[in-house]
């Protein structure tokens, strides 16, 4: 997207409609964690729910009955993948209802994924690696299988119990760019985990008294991506350490509404030294 199709009801006075378009705008732009995009029949779509002449299940329903009614090739399936993902993510975005629990972490990849993924909402039972082009090729050590619920349920413990009380905001910030680079880096699902992530960390965050309604998953959703990945990436030999520092830009743009610059290339481990 050359031209944000958005941008017309992000600048609205009427609240709905603005809100409307930051969840349909947050829902587009996740899509390219995975290198997908949607389709002009989805941002179409998307303008007559924010105009009001369509409610989020109908949008659901015109997207689905639209991929009945027209055949698909491989390269298709992608983008109803984006298609149907975005609706989704953009009907949950514009939810008032929320549990901190990992049942709803698993509820919203249900959600996200059922009829695209077999194993939507569920926890997968196997190991995996990823080759990352931020890592040269080489991958995050994610969470073993046999010990995903555990590490869930200890992630989600420790932090209801963790206490923001007293905290600078460079502290808070800090604090949940930790949580959820450890959160991402079990990886308890076959496919779909950023955006899922990304999903329940936005209505997490709401819960914090935090706005977190502006464009940056639209134009920076995979340095978001990349950011979790060197929050959760050693390797000594080339002096690289992991580091929160480039989520905490992220966070800090999102939230406090900074303009620190987002570069991928900078978190490229080739040739980098950190201290």
């Amino acid at each position: 997207m050359n031209k944000d199709p958005f941008e017309t009801y992000l600048k609205e006075s009427e609240p709905e409609k603005r809100e409307k378009g930051y969840a349909w705008q947050t829902a587009i732009g996740l899509q390219a964690v995975d290198g997908l995009e949607t389709s002009e029949y989805l941002i179409q779509t998307a303008k007559r729910n924010i105009e009001g002449e369509i409610s989020f299940e109908k949008a659901n329903e015109l997207i689905n009955s639209y991929y009945e009614e027209h055949p698909k090739n491989s390269d298709e399936e992608r983008t109803e993948e984006a298609d149907k993902v975005s609706a989704r993510i953009a009907q949950i975005l514009s939810e008032k209802s929320f549990s901190f629990t990992p049942v709803q972490y698993l509820s919203i990849h249900q959600r996200l994924f059922e009829g695209i993924y077999p194993h939507a909402g569920k926890m997968r039972d196997y190991n995996v690696t990823k080759k990352e082009w931020v890592l040269d090729g080489d991958t995050v050590l994610y969470g073993g299988a046999t010990e995903l619920k555990a590490t869930l349920e200890y992630d989600f413990n420790k932090e209801k119990e963790f206490c923001y009380k007293g905290l600078t905001m460079d502290e808070i910030i800090r604090h949940l760019a930790l949580f959820v680079a450890r959160l991402w880096q079990i990886h308890i699902f076959a496919e779909g985990n950023t955006r899922t992530t990304a999903v329940f960390f936005i209505k997490y965050l709401r819960t914090l008294g935090f706005d977190a309604q502006n464009d940056i998953f639209a134009e920076h959703a995979w340095y978001f991506r990349n950011a979790l990945v060197r929050a959760n990436y050693n390797n000594f030999k080339k002096g690289v350490h992991e580091t929160t520092n480039y989520l905490e830009l992220f966070l800090r743009n999102m939230l406090l509404d900074e303009c620190n610059e987002l570069h991928n290339r900078e978190m490229h481990i080739s040739g980098t030294f950190e201290d």
